[in-house]
């Protein structure tokens, strides 16, 4: 999927009227099969966290950063944020300051109070200075205000990543399967897998914590919305298509089921060979 912000040279202001009729509330990286564009001459790959509750700037937002190379997750309430940024190690989050649940300035700081590292970029139609001043002492890096030029956003994503360690997206291995973050690549001894990007968040989350059992209604917390209920079915049916996925050609299933307990990764390299 293409970039939305290739501008031809010319700024682009990002506001509502970009992407009228944009259909649905919360856009993330499941909406794109690959979740990662051509990757930028000269930027880094970064894992983002968007924050935003209007459906179009998420959707542009994600997009231009997409374009950009990064991996991006966008949640449309605090909490969720919250929840997500307590999942995974994000290398920045991007953070709208009027939200539902949760204002963004409250999220920010007990992101800083949980001891999130990373750089936090404010995105606001707020543009006093008295308002600017409160989200840098909240601990935030950086802020936009709206409307802001694509060029702008990409131009503060990549020096905000140019503080971030090399060492930011350690490779995740378990046995003799592999996860980049950076990228959303997948190997199993050597063999490619193609994963959609919520595929790989769930194998994500169970690859950081092998052994860990996970419950049906922390996983779903985690990766889909409160629209889908713990009777749901969906965990079952992403655990189905991942083990038919990692598992080709295999005796026994990485991804082990508990029963009444929930789903883990198994530790044991030589399991499942």
């Amino acid at each position: 999927m293409g970039s939305a912000g290739a501008d031809g040279g010319r700024s682009q202001k990002i506001h509502l009227g970009d992407d009228a009729g944009v259909p649905g509330a919360v856009y993330d990286s499941a909406n794109c099969p690959n979740a990662i564009g051509a990757l930028h001459r000269e930027a880094t790959a970064l894992r983002i966290l968007v924050v935003e509750d209007e459906a179009a700037i998420a959707r542009a937002v994600r997009l231009n950063l997409i374009g950009e190379g990064h991996a991006v997750d966008v949640v449309a309430d605090g909490l969720a944020a919250l929840t997500w940024a307590e999942t995974y190690p994000y290398d920045l989050a991007i953070l709208d300051v009027i939200l539902p649940g949760l204002d963004g300035l409250s999220v920010c700081g007990r992101l800083r109070a949980s001891g999130f590292k990373s750089p936090i970029l404010i995105l606001t139609a707020l543009d006093g200075v008295e308002d600017r001043v409160a989200g840098l002492d909240r601990g935030a890096d950086d802020y936009l205000v709206k409307p802001f030029a694509a060029s702008e956003l990409r131009a503060r994503v990549r020096a905000l990543g140019r503080r971030i360690g090399p060492d930011r997206m350690a490779l995740i291995t378990v046995g003799d399967l592999e996860l980049d973050p950076a990228s959303l690549g997948v190997t199993r001894a050597g063999r490619k897998i193609r994963l959609t990007a919520r595929e790989f968040a769930l194998l994500e989350l169970l690859a950081r914590h092998p052994g860990q059992l996970f419950t049906q209604d922390r996983l779903i917390e985690a990766l889909w919305n409160a629209d889908f209920v713990a009777e749901s079915n969906i965990v079952e049916v992403y655990v189905h298509s991942l083990r038919r996925k990692i598992d080709a050609g295999r005796r026994a299933s990485m991804i082990e089921n508990v029963r009444g307990s929930g789903y883990r990764i198994r530790a044991d390299p030589t399991l499942g060979a």
